[in-house]
C-alpha cells in the first residue's frame, strides 16, 4: 500500500463520517464539527492527488489549494462559532 493511497482512503473515510454525523447530529455545534471533519477529508484527497511518483516533485497546485483551505476554514469555523454563541444569547434572551 502506497502513502497516496494511504492519504486518498483516509480522506474518504473522514469525508464520508463527517458526512454522517453532519446528517446525523442535531446541535449546531456538532455539524461544524462535521463540517470541519469534512473539510480534512478534502485536505487529504488533495494531497493524494499531488503525488505523482516517486523521484517526481508533487504537483505544487493541490498543495496550495490545501494551504488556502486550511486559512480559509478556519476563518470560517471562527465566524461560524460568534454567530452560534450570537444566536445561542439570542434564543435565551427572547
Amino acid at each position: 500500500m502506497t502513502a497516496q493511497f494511504l492519504y486518498g482512503g483516509a480522506g474518504l473515510i473522514l469525508f464520508v463520517l463527517g458526512l454522517w454525523s453532519f446528517l446525523v447530529h442535531a446541535p449546531l455545534l456538532r455539524k461544524l464539527i462535521a463540517l470541519n471533519i469534512m473539510g480534512g477529508g478534502v485536505f487529504h484527497v488533495l494531497i493524494a492527488v499531488a503525488y505523482r511518483g516517486d523521484g517526481v516533485t508533487p504537483d505544487p497546485v493541490p498543495h496550495a489549494l490545501v494551504l488556502t483551505g486550511i486559512v480559509v476554514a478556519v476563518s470560517a469555523t471562527a465566524l461560524a462559532l460568534v454567530l452560534g454563541a450570537r444566536l445561542q444569547d439570542e434564543q435565551r434572551q427572547g
